[in-house]
């Protein structure tokens, strides 16, 4: 498959016809394009940032059937999410691994041994028994968490869910669905919608990079912009329902947290869930859960107290280790899409999805990255009258199987590259190993990351800006301290010639980079925002 230019896709958004204009691309977004193209509608997506910019590059990484959500009556929710978790984890098991947590108990926590355990026995046969949880004394949960040491230990808990490189299964979907026709295009806007006879009809769009307008025809609209999905339904005068929450996390590492399995704890301050996970050699530590009351349009951070309540939650289990903000390699903060419905406690809100057909326009938003494909496929039912289609359910494989690879690559090595290109994994990496050393195959220092990754990314991936290349194709910019400025002279050197960016435009692009790190992945040390 030959490399198609910007210029090239943009080309094709403005002159061919379309069944469908997804807007936003996110998780939400690729799942609607991946859904349409798999039955043979003609569909394009449009993403006004970068792919998975919002709330699917900063979640917490889990695809998980939300225990928790139990607690809350939602059963409906959580078993749709268990089985969608267990899906995920048989047709993409590289991308989507099985996760074991601990949750130690500790007498006077809520809830309680017992209720926790009735709790996990309906988690684990919703997952048909594929999944076994069991209880541990304290003797044995320290020997399944060193260090954990909690006031009044009893004992543990242990379970199985699932982790994921967030942004990369947006990349992974979103190229199943341009494999099958689909088109994606980032830094394009939607600025407004087109009307005739009063009912929405496709959108006026805007590049973001050069500034010039196009108006764009579809049968049908779909607003999946997420946390986002208010501005665009305001040209429709629709009603707000749109209850931004802010989620961040603390990345630290590995071997000043070595968790051997996800730590889910309650915290000691409110009694929220906590955890601790090892992901892509660092340890993340999340989240917070708080309504966000910023400009959406600017990207979220961490605040002070957020950092104080998170390292709070660490020294309680782990007191020994004496972690602080010295420790912290970066951090993130995500807003999540929860829909308004009057609940005063930010974590007891709904997390279901919502779709609405407002004069044509539908919009998909609430819900969960684990949910996605069922999210997608409730949005294309509401739109499927609008385009002339028949709406069916098709539960086909959503990821074609990954390529075979070089044997004589080591697994890790297979794994990864299996893990984040699927069906083209040996077409990309026989290319790029062709023209450069065989180092590429090795790691970037004190990541899992393989160097092999930023060409691939640079050559083959919508890279437009050098946040795009470190913070998204790749988790650089978060998994190394400063960004990964460190590494910035190798970097340019396998990428700056793939991306036929001059000597002043990555002059550029370093410095808008290293504001990026500097005011929303750093640690904020004490300045309140």
């Amino acid at each position: 498959m030959g490399i198609v230019s910007r210029a090239e896709n943009l080309a094709r958004l403005v002159n061919d016809e379309w069944d469908v204009l997804i807007v936003g691309g996110g998780i939400s977004g690729a799942g609607v394009l991946r859904e349409a193209t798999r039955r043979g509608w003609r569909a394009a997506l449009i993403e006004q940032r970068d792919f998975a910019w919002g709330t699917s590059s900063r979640s917490s990484k889990l695809v998980h059937g939300g225990l928790r959500y139990l607690k809350e009556g939602q059963f409906k929710l959580t078993l749709h999410s268990v089985q969608e978790r267990d899906r995920l984890m048989d047709e993409a098991p590289e991308l989507v691994e099985a996760q074991s947590f601990l949750f130690a108990n500790c007498t006077g926590r809520k809830p309680g041994r017992h209720l926790f355990m009735l709790g996990l026995k309906i988690y684990d046969r919703m997952a048909k028994g594929r999944h076994k949880s069991e209880y541990h004394d304290a003797n044995a949960t320290r020997v399944l968490a060193p260090g954990i040491a909690p006031a009044n230990l009893v004992g543990g808990v242990t379970y199985i869910d699932a982790k994921t490189d967030d942004a990369r299964l947006v990349m992974r979907v979103l190229a199943e669905a341009q494999a099958e026709g689909g088109l994606a295009l980032n830094y394009v806007e939607a600025a407004s919608p087109i009307f005739n006879e009063g009912r929405v009809c496709g959108l006026n769009v805007v590049d973001v990079e050069t500034k010039q307008t196009h108006a764009i025809k579809a049968r049908c609209v779909i607003n999946a912009t997420g946390a986002w999905a208010d501005n665009l339904r305001g040209a429709l005068a629709g009603k707000a329902m749109i209850r931004p929450l802010r989620g961040s996390h603390l990345v630290i590492p590995f071997w000043r947290l070595p968790v051997a399995q996800a730590i889910s704890v309650i915290h000691p301050a409110d009694g929220r869930p906590v955890f601790f996970y090892p992901w892509e050699g660092v340890t993340l530590i999340g989240t917070t859960d708080l309504d966000h009351t910023g400009d959406l349009q600017i990207e979220a951070c961490i605040t002070q107290a957020e950092v104080d309540y998170l390292l709070a939650a660490v020294v309680d289990q782990f007191p020994s280790l004496v972690i602080n903000a010295d420790d912290i390699v970066a951090t993130y903060a995500g807003v999540r899409p929860v829909i308004d419905d009057g609940n005063d406690d930010p974590s007891s809100a709904g997390r279901d999805h919502v779709v609405l057909d407002e004069s044509g326009m539908v919009t998909l938003t609430g819900g969960k990255l684990t949910t996605f494909r069922l999210m997608a496929q409730d949005a294309l039912r509401l739109a499927a009258p609008h385009i002339g289609k028949v709406f069916a359910i098709d539960d086909e494989q959503m990821f074609a199987p990954a390529a075979a690879l070089n044997p004589r690559w080591s697994a890790a090595v297979r794994h990864r590259l299996a893990a984040r290109y699927g069906a083209r994994a040996a077409e990309f990496s026989l290319l790029h190993s062709e023209e450069s050393s065989p180092v590429d195959f090795d790691a970037v220092p004190g990541t899992t990351t393989l160097w092999l990754e930023l060409a691939v990314a640079a050559q083959h991936e919508s890279i437009v800006h050098l946040d795009d290349l470190l913070l998204r194709r790749t988790r650089l910019g978060i998994l190394l301290p400063r960004g990964g400025l460190d590494y910035l002279v190798r970097i340019r050197k396998i990428c700056q010639p793939l991306l036929n960016w001059t000597d002043e435009k990555w002059d550029e692009e370093l410095t808008r980079y290293t504001a990026i790190i500097a005011k929303h992945y750093a640690v904020p040390r004490g300045v309140p925002q």
